[in-house]
């Protein structure tokens, strides 16, 4: 497993550096096709909210449904 993981973050890390090394148009060109593809953007913004709240404590299930509840009550 290890082995895929490493093999995943090399492609991310060659894919970045390309990235990267694009002139800026070109780069703010791939940046809006990924903006404009719309589950690409659902991703990038749950990720965005994922490492925002990284450090928060977890909470059960049940518990967010229960105080969610409350809320629409």
């Amino acid at each position: 497993m290890k082995a895929k993981t490493d093999s995943a973050q090399a492609k991310a890390e060659i894919f970045w550096m390309a990235f990267r090394a694009l002139p800026k148009p070109e780069r703010r060109a791939v940046v809006h096709r990924f903006i404009v593809d719309k589950e690409f953007r659902e991703d990038l913004l749950d990720l965005a909210v994922f490492e925002q709240r990284r450090n928060e404590p977890s909470r059960p299930f049940r518990a967010y449904l229960r105080d969610r509840n409350k809320k629409l009550a």
